[in-house]
């Protein structure tokens, strides 16, 4: 009995195109989100930082464990009040600022 020789390409299921179309994009991996509570902005204390490049924030913890706790967190970038931040954790609080300027004891 002679074996039938098959062609490549011939009975094969069709090949998927590699080609992408013109502001398709490629899929390289999946997001992870994660979890993070709301807090609203009730009072701005100061700017902090080395250059004033922070500014220091009184919030209220709006949802999860630590419903209602109020926090002392620094900000980066432009806040005011009754801003939502999405905080990761809730349970470290920002160090309170010194009130003595530079060279006061």
């Amino acid at each position: 009995m002679e074996k039938e020789k098959k062609e490549p390409g011939k009975g094969d299921v069709a090949r998927e195109s590699k080609e992408r179309r013109p502001g398709q994009q490629e899929k390289k991996g999946t997001v992870n989100f994660s979890y993070a509570t709301p807090a609203k902005v009730e009072e701005i204390i100061e700017r902090t930082g080395t250059r004033g490049e922070a500014i220091q924030v009184r919030c209220r913890v709006l949802d999860g464990r630590d419903k209602n706790k109020i926090l002392r967190r620094n900000v980066r970038g432009p806040i005011q009040v009754n801003d939502i931040l999405m905080l990761r954790e809730t349970e470290i609080e920002a160090r309170r600022l010194k009130k003595s300027g530079r060279g006061l004891g």
